[in-house]
């Protein structure tokens, strides 16, 4: 329960320092080398609401049995560690990685990679909890 509140504080807090960065996003994004224009603008705005949705959930619903929100949150650590990983493997210099939007900057570096394995292996965790549920309720 711990690391659900947790991880819905940090999902939430990430949701709202990129929508308070909206118009700064498509660039950060951008950086990546990946998405551009139309389909970064879509890309943000999934991966907002999808932060939104998981972090809010946490923290409202703790000890929810609900799979949506684990499948929400696994996508979007996902989405954001491949193209962590992917830019970084290229050598491109993100010097936002845009964790926040523009609020606690930090570059694209080992530490930002680190991070983004923890959420997925918390994701894991999550998903794999969910399944195992799934099989002895049904």
């Amino acid at each position: 329960m711990v690391l659900r509140l947790a991880a819905g504080a940090v999902y939430t807090a990430m949701a709202v320092g990129r929508l308070a960065s909206l118009t700064d996003m498509p660039a950060i994004l951008g950086a990546y080398g990946l998405v551009h224009g139309a389909a970064a603008a879509v890309l943000i705005a999934l991966l907002i609401a999808g932060e939104s949705v998981c972090g809010v959930w946490f923290l409202a619903r703790p000890r929810s049995k609900a799979v949506v929100p684990v499948w929400v949150y696994a996508a979007v650590s996902l989405v954001w560690s491949m193209l962590a990983a992917q830019a970084f493997a290229r050598g491109l210099v993100v010097d936002n990685c845009g964790c926040f939007g523009n609020y606690l900057t930090q570059r694209l570096s080992w530490a930002v990679l680190f991070q983004d394995a923890l959420a997925l292996v918390y994701a894991a965790v999550l998903v794999r909890t969910a399944q195992r549920r799934a099989r002895i309720s049904g």
